[in-house]
């Protein structure tokens, strides 16, 4: 692992030219067919729904990995698979570190003191124990909503072991405005206040990298309202990870605007419009069943509509 998440982040997005992030959310019902006849095609056989989950993300990972520098894992998909679906989310950060891809464990874990410390530990710290074959994700994301005593000890966790943390801030989906849009007395939304306690915390020297950029980052919506794009100015050593671009409804317009004009500063995570673009009309009638070539031609254009979005 790099020993700066900041760091690695920067070169992982000029070495690619791309800002954009793609999330694994595999759902057994929408895999391919061929892989899913390969195991059974039984969504009752747990066994089945592992082996081809692990192979459609596998050969995911693969196809993408040149195009991108990061991808996002997130682990409901594999938790509700139990023991099973967790070594399947580990042995897959391992591939995907193997592919050269800046991996984040989209864990959204929250809480405070000891318990806190215990997640931290077992999300971003690789296992002290010498028995585990284990590889921790490149960073993770939590819940801020506990404030500065929620996120100190995931902060310490990433400094210690060169990996970051990514702090949900302002979500993307409609219903987030009535609880972080509300306004303090003083007029303030709440999200405001959360990045405030972010960036104090992440605006320590001990945790600024060579690049400028801090291990410690914000999650932000790109389809929150335009607002929050004083954030970029005002935490300049922060990166955003800006999920809702694609299926969500975000426009690269929407997305972009927390870049800086280097191109860095925020990932662009598209999830179900990329790994399930076979599916779609665009990609299908022109790769047929080859589901891996309409990945592949999604995540192209995906990065050619973001950088014409930034004029590149």
């Amino acid at each position: 692992m790099a020993k700066h998440f900041g760091d690695a982040l920067y070169n992982a997005v000029l070495d690619k030219d791309s800002i954009l992030c793609v999330g694994l959310d595999p759902v057994y019902g929408r895999l391919p067919e061929d892989i899913k006849k390969r195991y059974g095609n039984s969504a009752n056989n747990i066994d089945s729904v592992i082996d081809a989950t692990i192979e459609f993300c596998t050969r995911t990972l693969k196809v993408i990995s040149e195009h991108v520098p990061a991808v996002k894992l997130n682990s409901a998909y594999f938790e509700k698979y139990y023991w099973d679906g967790i070594e399947a989310y580990y042995s897959l950060i391992t591939e995907a570190e193997s592919l050269g891809v800046q991996v984040i464990g989209d864990v959204k874990r929250g809480d405070i003191g000891h318990t806190c410390t215990a997640y931290a530990d077992a999300h971003i710290k690789e296992p002290k124990f010498k028995s585990l074959n284990v590889v921790s994700p490149n960073a993770v994301t939590i819940n801020g909503f506990a404030g500065a005593d929620g996120i100190i000890p995931f902060a310490d966790a990433a400094n210690d072991s060169g990996s970051g943390i990514f702090v949900w801030v302002r979500a993307s989906n409609p219903s987030a405005a009535r609880l972080q849009d509300a306004l303090t007395e003083e007029g303030v939304p709440f999200y405001q206040i959360l990045s405030e306690i972010t960036a104090e915390i992440a605006d320590q020297p001990k945790r600024i990298g060579e690049s400028g950029y801090s291990n410690v980052g914000m999650v932000i919506g790109g389809t929150t309202p335009e607002h929050t794009s004083s954030l970029r100015m005002k935490y300049p050593n922060v990166w955003f990870l800006v999920p809702g671009f694609g299926s969500q409804g975000g426009q690269p317009s929407d997305c972009i605007r927390f870049c800086k004009p280097d191109k860095t500063g925020a990932l662009i995570n598209s999830s179900r419009g990329i790994i399930y673009a076979y599916e779609k009309p665009e990609y299908k009638d022109k790769f047929g069943d080859d589901w891996e070539s309409c990945i592949e031609q999604a995540v192209i254009d995906a990065n050619d509509s973001l950088n014409q979005a930034m004029q590149f």
